[in-house]
């Protein structure tokens, strides 16, 4: 399980002494365990795994987003250590497709809805979220749907 292998990641980090890795280590753990406290009372819970990644893709979100703030903003070094907060994230997140990938899926989908117009947006992001979810940037996949129905 992911949850596992995060936790015998931060182990393995803390006995190597490396701060950075541990501390982004134990940030995951934290964003996690904050997480089940929310599920608590929900009346259906995810799949540890789908929890585990939804939380990491969330963070790689936040990540990437922080790090062009900084960047625009001219510090480099908080974007640094952002830059390596998102390393140690993406670890354990499932490979990302790749832009030809991803126009292969959308045109997939788009044959299997019949989609033709922009009206059809909504569905063919819903299928493809739900097809391909873990392994896509949904914010890229935006767009890229946007231009394959217009």
């Amino acid at each position: 399980m992911l949850r596992d292998q995060i936790q015998s990641e931060t182990v393995t980090a803390m006995k190597a002494k490396d701060k950075e890795r541990t501390a982004a280590l134990r940030l995951i753990g934290a964003k996690i365990k904050d997480r089940d406290i929310e599920l608590r009372t929900a009346d259906t819970k995810p799949e540890d795994d789908e929890l585990v990644t939804d939380v990491l893709l969330k963070m790689a979100k936040q990540r990437r987003e922080s790090i062009e703030m900084y960047e625009d903003g001219g510090r480099t070094e908080l974007a640094e250590k952002e830059k390596s907060e998102l390393a140690v994230i993406e670890e354990f997140l499932p490979k990302q497709m790749s832009e030809d990938e991803t126009r292969a899926a959308i045109a997939q989908i788009k044959t299997d809805l019949g989609a033709e117009g922009m009206k059809e947006m909504g569905r063919v992001m819903g299928e493809l979220k739900a097809r391909h979810g873990a392994t896509l940037d949904m914010s890229k996949a935006s767009g890229l749907v946007k231009e394959a129905l217009s």
